[in-house]
């Protein structure tokens, strides 16, 4: 069953509250990079068979199993690198600087190194790292000055500084990608709370309009019925004593009155319960004039019908308007036209659109306390809803007259 819009209030702020998780999620959320025992394996292979293809036909110290060992502790303390970045950096640039302290064959033995500082960098040690790469620079140019040349020691260095250049700039690009990540993040959480704000505020829109209809139809139907039932009292009243047949008639004509009130407005109550079952009577429409017409003949007012044109299907809401408009309008007629007056209803079916005209030759004067109240508001509110009009004022030829006019979509039409 459909739940009432009004029904569901603290939606917005349990879908805000889940906003506000994934934010913090994504505020936290780092890429952990490639898994690090293959990333591990995959460096040490790399400067294993890099340093052999380097040193083919050089006449450097041979690579023996100490320069293997140093070629392979570099990359296997990458597998700490993400929990340990400090004691990962220590371990690689050891390696590294023991490596080529003891002038075994150039390559990129110092891969591992290079891969230690941006990972320590990316951490947030910034000035621990620069520590670290000027001490390891330090101990390599002390113990290898008495071979090195000073070209060599220099070159080195400015490599080293260049490094951590790239390393610095590799954190800050990382650092900005991160805020621009939290800031859509963060972005999109608003727009989704923005716009869980505005259906929000739809919903309650469309429980205040859905109110405002209910309010009417039982606006209509009550005051409809009770207009009968009071008309019928009086008649009753009056005839008890002196003709108590045409009093039971009248008895009679307030029972159905009331039936049919106590119907119609379970009908229209029923959409407030889910869990209530349906209606088992449709809405009243189009169809139904002749009954609303036998009731206020019943009530002492003659009405005539009568139908210009082809009468046709209409959508359910503007068939349920057009009768209630002139429910509202014989309601109208019988508490201000008089008691001798009489009424004609007719309903056009043109090409475009849906009229109905309801007149009566009741007292002129009396006529325009039609105007007050709720009655014609309520017509023209409901014949606005679909585009329409209402147009209600006192004939020249006396009486009072309501005409409505409800244009028709394309796919209404004949």
């Amino acid at each position: 069953m459909r739940r009432p819009p009004w029904a569901d209030e603290h939606r917005a702020e349990r879908l805000e509250r889940k906003f506000q998780r994934f934010e913090r999620r994504v505020e936290g959320r780092r890429w952990p990079g490639p898994h690090p025992v293959p990333f591990a394996v995959f460096i040490a292979l790399l400067q294993i068979f890099g340093t052999r293809a380097a040193a083919y036909g050089s006449t450097a110290h041979e690579l023996d199993q100490t320069g293997y060992l140093l070629l392979i502790v570099g990359p296997a303390v990458l597998v700490l690198r993400h929990k340990l970045p400090l004691l990962t950096l220590a371990g690689a640039l050891s390696a590294t600087v023991a490596y080529f302290a003891q002038l075994y064959p150039n390559g990129p033995g110092f891969i591992a190194a290079i891969v230690a500082v941006f990972t320590a960098l990316s951490a947030g040690f910034r000035w621990l790292t620069w520590i670290a790469v000027v001490v390891a620079y330090g101990a390599y140019v002390v113990l290898v000055l008495p071979h090195a040349s000073i070209g060599r020691l220099v070159a080195i260095g400015v490599w080293c500084v260049i490094i951590a250049f790239f390393g610095e700039a590799a954190r800050v690009r990382g650092m900005r990608y991160a805020q621009m990540a939290r800031d859509r993040a963060h972005q999109e959480a608003l727009a989704r709370a923005e716009e869980e704000k505005a259906r929000k505020e739809q919903q309650r829109r469309q429980a205040s309009d859905e109110r405002l209809l209910i309010a009417r139809e039982l606006h209509d139907v009550i005051g409809h019925h009770l207009s009968l039932i009071n008309v019928q009292a009086g008649v009753g009243l009056h005839l008890m004593d002196e003709q108590p047949e045409q009093a039971r008639v009248a008895l009679t004509a307030i029972k159905h009155a009331s039936a049919e009130a106590l119907k119609e407005t379970r009908a229209v109550l029923a959409g407030l319960n889910p869990g209530e079952a349906a209606p088992r009577t449709p809405a009243p429409g189009l169809a139904d004039l002749e009954r609303l017409a036998g009731e206020a003949r019943g009530a002492g007012l003659p009405v005539t019908l009568d139908t210009v044109g082809e009468p046709r299907a209409l959508p359910p809401q503007v068939d349920r308007a057009a009768y209630r408009i002139v429910q509202e309008a014989l309601t109208n007629v019988r508490r201000h036209a008089g008691p001798h007056a009489t009424a004609t209803v007719v309903v056009g079916y043109g090409p475009a659109e849906l009229s109905v005209v309801v007149t009566d030759d009741g007292a002129g004067a009396a006529a325009d306390a039609g105007l007050v109240g709720n009655g014609i508001a309520g017509m023209r509110h409901r014949a606005a809803t679909f585009g329409g009009t209402v147009e209600a004022g006192p004939r020249e030829a006396g009486g009072f007259e309501v005409r409505a006019t409800i244009p028709l979509r394309e796919e209404d039409k004949p």
